[in-house]
């Protein structure tokens, strides 16, 4: 895919965390932004337009998709967490987490890939999570994460030979307003050896890089930001 081709990216949750962190590192490159988000913009730049909308409400996303019209990558950034145990575990909780995590991108991609797919190039980025692998307490988060994983290694196996990229990009604890939130007061996020928790920034040079034209020959990816994590026994 050619620097020259690459014009128009998609951010979902592009209002906090780690999807503003995108946004605006793919505004600092010279892309286009479209930003979808339940919440109101927070990035004023020439180059970033965005729409509130409830990506679990269909008529709304594809109100949205169609405004939005033909991009050159899409990044599924929005999200929220809900915790229980077992005996504790809400179905309102999964199905939000579901609807937003997986059934929203599954659409989104549903109407934007092809096009990619038929113009010869295209990126798709997930941002999916370390706890895909399994953590107490996350069952129903975890589930719509690993979700993705599969999602995305399916979506790259039918895209490569088109040109299109397709992966995940899984952080640990990361800085967000995700951690303060008072669903999850009781469990503490824990820090990775590296000491600190991932900050947004790191993930949105990533994404950017997925984004690029380098990153033509990885697809169908889970590519952890862990701080060093996934290292212990």
């Amino acid at each position: 895919m050619a620097a020259e081709e690459v014009k128009r990216a998609l951010v979902t949750g592009s209002s906090s965390g780690i999807g503003l962190a995108i946004a605006q590192a793919l505004l600092d490159r010279g892309w286009d932004v479209i930003g979808l988000d339940i919440a109101p913009a927070r990035i004023v730049h020439p180059a970033f337009s965005s729409t509130e909308v409830n990506l679990c409400q269909v008529e709304a996303t594809e109100r949205a998709l169609r405004s939005a019209g033909t991009v050159q990558a899409l990044v599924h950034a929005a999200g929220v967490l809900r915790v229980g145990r077992l005996g504790e575990l809400s179905s309102e909780d999964s199905q939000l987490m579901w609807q937003l995590h997986v059934d929203a991108v599954t659409r989104i991609a549903n109407q934007m890939v092809p096009a990619m797919a038929q113009a010869g190039a295209g990126r798709v980025v997930l941002v999916g999570s370390r706890v895909a692998r399994g953590m107490a307490g996350r069952s129903q988060y975890a589930a719509t994460k690993a979700a993705l994983v599969a999602l995305a290694r399916s979506w790259a196996a039918e895209t490569a030979a088109s040109g299109v990229t397709v992966n995940v990009v899984s952080p640990a604890a990361t800085e967000t307003a995700m951690l303060a939130d008072p669903a999850r007061a009781n469990t503490p996020p824990k820090l990775p050896p590296l000491g600190r928790l991932i900050q947004p920034g790191e993930i949105a040079a990533l994404v950017a890089f997925l984004l690029s034209p380098d990153a033509a020959a990885i697809t169908g990816q889970d590519i952890q930001i862990c701080g060093g994590a996934s290292l212990a026994a």
